[in-house]
């Protein structure tokens, strides 16, 4: 079996073993209960399950349990005949019944209430569901993956899941791991996201210079892809040059690395023959420390701009500052022309 996990983006060691369990499970009938953060991508996930299973050319129906008031919950999942409440003018079918053949996802399980879980339990174990207001029940042939950001065996145990029903969605766990924890799957994704917005807001190809890559490796990612995904259309609208350089990252992604120079700094510090200027050499030139600091900097400003021939967004990338930095500093020196 060749497996089809279009739309997911990556192959660190931690999801290849995500996708060792989907190729196993996808062709049975089994339900899955796929746990992850929020923004890791668990729908693609449960839609390659589908795409992958006997069932793909049925049906593939989400609800996400979260989204929906309680109160029109238990109708969008069962249906409801005429009359069943106000504003019932025509019966209509729910979820389980628009997904008989197909796949049924259950998103956010864990915040479904109490009371309408038994009835989620009794058509898991029944195969069939009876429509709010109806008397007659209807068999369904459906498969149910459900997924949650919730631990739900701590929900058990507070009381707010009911065991039989972990018990019959737990069939097969499936965990889908943070986005930190998949290393250069990072980067893949980021290039990826960026490369899209660049070609949707017809913009010129972006590149992300190499220690804004060491920067985005090294962030948290609390909200995981949906963040990377947000920041990457961020950068493709307001990022000025052709790459993405380190005073172009989020602050938070700026905080979270330390300062750009910091690391420079470090390693011109350790580097062969590397010497710090010692009072007697300000002596020497007889100039006061400020003019002495200003020689210096300006030195580095020349230098930085002939290595990365003129273009001012590398050279500010080459000296650890913002773009708007170093313009200040040219202009202060009337270097901004050399």
């Amino acid at each position: 079996m060749t497996l089809n996990i279009d739309g997911i983006i990556g192959n660190s060691p931690v999801l290849r073993e995500v996708y060792k369990i989907l190729e196993k499970v996808a062709p049975t009938d089994s339900t899955v209960l796929v746990s992850g953060e929020s923004g890791t991508g668990k729908e693609l996930l449960v839609r390659a399950l589908h795409k992958n299973s006997r069932r793909h050319d049925k049906p593939f129906v989400p609800i996400n349990c979260g989204a929906i008031p309680r109160e029109l919950l238990e109708s969008e999942l069962f249906g409801h005949e005429k009359g069943a409440f106000t504003h019932a003018i025509r019966s209509r079918p729910g979820r389980f019944e628009l997904a008989d053949g197909g796949t049924l996802f259950l998103d956010e399980i864990g915040e479904m209430d109490l009371s309408l879980q038994v009835k989620i339990l009794r058509a898991l174990q029944e195969k069939e569901i009876e429509r709010v207001g109806g008397t007659v029940t209807k068999k369904v042939d459906v498969r149910v993956v459900a997924a949650t950001n919730r631990d739900l065996e701590a929900e058990v145990a507070a009381g707010r899941f009911r065991e039989d029903l972990f018990y019959r969605l737990n069939v097969i766990p499936v965990h889908l791991p943070p986005l930190r924890e998949r290393g250069e799957d990072i980067l893949v994704l980021a290039e990826y996201f960026l490369r899209g917005f660049c070609v949707e807001k017809d913009r010129p190809q972006m590149q992300i210079a190499p220690r804004s890559k060491a920067m985005l490796v090294s962030y948290s990612w609390p909200g995981n892809v949906r963040e990377l995904e947000n920041f990457m259309e961020r950068l493709s609208i307001l990022c000025e040059g052709q790459q993405v350089l380190p005073e172009d990252l989020p602050e938070k992604i700026q905080r979270d690395a330390g300062m750009p120079g910091q690391e420079r700094v470090q390693q011109i510090v350790l580097s062969a023959g590397f010497a710090w200027p010692e009072l007697k050499d300000m002596r020497e030139k007889g100039l006061s420390l400020k003019d002495f600091l200003d020689e210096i900097e300006e030195r580095l400003l020349t230098e930085a701009l002939k290595e990365a021939s003129g273009v001012k967004n590398q050279a500010a990338e080459l000296l650890g500052i913002k773009r708007t930095t170093l313009i200040e500093k040219l202009k202060k020196r009337n270097l901004l022309d050399a």
